[in-house]
């Protein structure tokens, strides 16, 4: 578990690290401190204008109070119309993050970054482990918050060529006050995330730091330092490692996202569009339908919450994050004046058998998770939250709620015509996918369109019937929600209820309620058989309670199909071809992972994003930004372990190594 910086402030009103004994920034100018150590020896101001990359990317060793990042923030801001660097990507470490109220007090001292320092704030993230993406300039600058020990963190970061980072901001507390961060291991790894031409600062001149960054491959020289200190080092890796964290076959095949096409109209097709459309890329969407959000993403209400388990295996930081993430991308659409339903009342995890509250008391008891993510509470509490007679305790996820997923899916497709103007096809069912030496063409019944550098096959339970796509493994679960009319108890409800199924507040005078589970059906029928299912599932929980005894009769229902993988986990990224793996790969089914064959792409620039289950509005906008970076060779937001459950190789991979195929 993260824990929060203990900090005081001085008679200056510097903020002190109690465990450390050391000062966040210079009692004297910590800003121009900041300004002229890291932003200035990196010789940034000249880089933002030749950098050979759209994007620039800083990391930064200590995060602290956020100070170099505002200051570079700022800078970035300055930078001439004429700068070839469009985008500023800051990755930076903290392994005992300072508590948000703190961090107002301390950034105070700096008005001349009130209006940043307050974007920052409003965005700070809770104390969970692993990476927080935070965008901010409609994405134009990217700050990605690794909470936890740098050492720990690096080695997680997901990246396919040579390097990552363009300047290195080595910061921190002394080396006397932070010996365990000052280490070989350190700066070893700073080298191997390096890009080419790669840059360090750092405000010390100890000779074993020099001595050890040297011994990973940085040129280093002693310059003079700020203000009172005489001497600082600063230095370049001239020629960065080929060494990479992405297996091979977990590589993304870099996209040319010229002309680019989306097959779908759901949510994720929309998020897909917006990551694209904050890039500069144009997109055409391809719907087969006469509106958007008709499918899976339909629903008049739909609960937003993460799955958690008592272990932070890959499942829990992939929904955790992805969570946290959704809720600042909404929130910001919402910020923007983008209107679409929604509440975040919390959603209420019942303990409503015995298995339940087995699972909710090891998730309370692992420690894992900060209360501002999840908590326990009683029977008392609940019935509190909830504002009805609920006879359950159970975990309370106080930054849920619910919002409307086709009301969403609009808002997001019009702000990403706002930053980009895309078009859209309607009523465009695609049949057929045909790769040309031109590209990609699209045909319908009676129609081709094309070509297309890049195709995103996002069509939900569809996905798979191109012939290109038609062995994914994807399945259909379906599902029905009832809407049922609000009764005076019922009414009164403030938080979406999850028991085996989910329940909402109210909203125009009815609740949606559900949903059925029909495993491997692709049918959208409504059956009456699923709202009696509906109906008996909340009085098998809730029988004898006022609030079950108001509810009235059902008015009306939707039905979608979850699309889904064996591993519950999307696939997002280049379609692979399963012959073009074997190929490539057969030494993997004799126990070798080397001396691999060249894999051949015959697929490129075709990609799918699909199997979102039921969690397609908690996940949907990060996989998708996660997506775009990586074809863009950005920084991603998703650690390695995360980025390889997702790809559309692992299932092929995992067949190689148990000999399946």
């Amino acid at each position: 578990m993260i824990s929060n910086a203990q900090i005081h402030f001085n008679d200056a009103g510097t903020p002190v690290a109690d465990n450390f004994d050391d000062v966040y920034f210079s009692n004297d100018d910590g800003l121009a401190e900041s300004d002229y150590v890291f932003f200035e020896q990196n010789n940034l101001p000249e880089r933002f204008e030749n950098h050979p990359r759209p994007h620039f990317v800083i990391a930064e060793t200590g995060f602290g109070t956020g100070l170099n990042f505002l200051n570079s923030w700022r800078r970035f801001q300055q930078k001439t119309e004429h700068a070839s660097v469009e985008r500023l990507y800051f990755i930076s470490f903290e392994k005992y993050p300072i508590k948000l109220a703190d961090l107002r007090q301390a950034l105070e001292a700096w008005p001349t970054l009130t209006s940043l320092s307050e974007q920052l704030c409003d965005k700070y993230p809770m104390a969970l482990q692993g990476c927080h993406r935070l965008e901010f300039d409609n994405g134009k600058v990217i700050l990605d918050l690794w909470f936890g020990d740098v050492q720990a963190s690096l080695p997680q970061i997901s990246y396919k060529e040579k390097g990552l980072v363009d300047a290195w901001y080595l910061d921190g507390f002394a080396p006397s006050k932070n010996p365990d961060m000052w280490q070989q291991p350190l700066f070893d790894a700073m080298a191997h995330l390096s890009q080419s031409k790669a840059t360090f600062a750092t405000f010390t001149a100890a000779g074993f730091v020099r001595r050890g960054l040297q011994q990973a491959g940085f040129e280093c020289k002693k310059v003079k330092g700020y203000g009172r200190k005489r001497e600082m080092v600063v230095g370049r890796l001239e020629h960065a490692t080929t060494n990479h964290t992405t297996p091979l076959y977990f590589q993304q095949n870099k996209a040319a996202l010229e002309h680019v096409a989306v097959i779908g109209g759901g949510i994720a097709s929309s998020c897909l569009i917006y990551h694209l459309a904050k890039r500069g890329v144009a997109t055409t969407l391809f719907c087969e339908d006469n509106a958007l959000a008709q499918g899976a993403s339909h629903n008049r209400q739909g609960a937003v919450y993460p799955n958690l388990q008592s272990e932070f295996g890959i499942p829990s930081e992939f929904y955790a994050h992805s969570f946290l993430y959704a809720l600042r991308f909404y929130q910001t659409l919402a910020n923007q004046g983008y209107q679409f339903a929604h509440q975040w009342c919390g959603v209420l995890l019942q303990s409503v058998t015995a298995a339940k509250q087995q699972q909710h008391q090891k998730i309370a008891t692992s420690s894992l998770y900060p209360e501002q993510l999840i908590r326990p509470v009683t029977e008392k509490q609940a019935q509190n939250i909830a504002n009805i007679d609920t006879p359950y305790g159970g975990l309370f996820i106080e930054q849920g709620g619910w919002v409307s997923p086709p009301e969403l899916t609009q808002a997001v497709y019009d702000a990403a015509h706002d930053l980009t103007p895309h078009t859209t096809q309607f009523n465009a069912y695609i049949e057929k996918l045909e790769h040309t030496q031109n590209g990609w063409y699209l045909t319908s019944k009676d129609k081709t369109y094309g070509p297309f550098s890049d195709v995103f096959v996002c069509a939900g339970e569809h996905s798979d019937r191109f012939e290109q796509t038609s062995d994914i493994g994807i399945h259909g679960v379906r599902g029905q929600v009832s809407h049922i009319e609000a009764g005076e108890a019922s009414e009164k409800l403030s938080t979406v209820i999850c028991h085996k199924g989910y329940f909402t507040p109210s909203e125009n005078g009815e609740h949606c309620m559900g949903a059925t589970f029909e495993k491997h059906s692709k049918s959208r029928a409504v059956t009456e058989q699923d709202n009696v299912i509906n109906r008996e599932q909340v009085s098998q929980y809730y029988d004898g309670t006022e609030f079950d005894k108001s509810l009235g009769q059902v008015k009306s229902a939707k039905a979608a199909v979850r699309c889904c993988f064996n591993d519950h986990t999307p696939m997002v990224g280049q379609v692979q071809d399963k012959d073009d793996i074997i190929q490539a790969y057969q030494n993997i089914g004799k126990g070798k992972f080397y001396d691999y064959s060249e894999q051949k792409y015959p697929h490129k620039g075709l990609h799918i994003v699909t199997g979102f289950g039921a969690r397609g509005l908690c996940t949907a906008p990060m996989v998708t930004e996660h997506l775009v970076a990586s074809l863009l060779d950005e920084p991603v937001p998703f650690s390695e372990r995360v980025h390889e459950a997702l790809h559309p190789a692992r299932l092929y991979i995992r067949d190689l190594i148990r000999n399946k195929i």
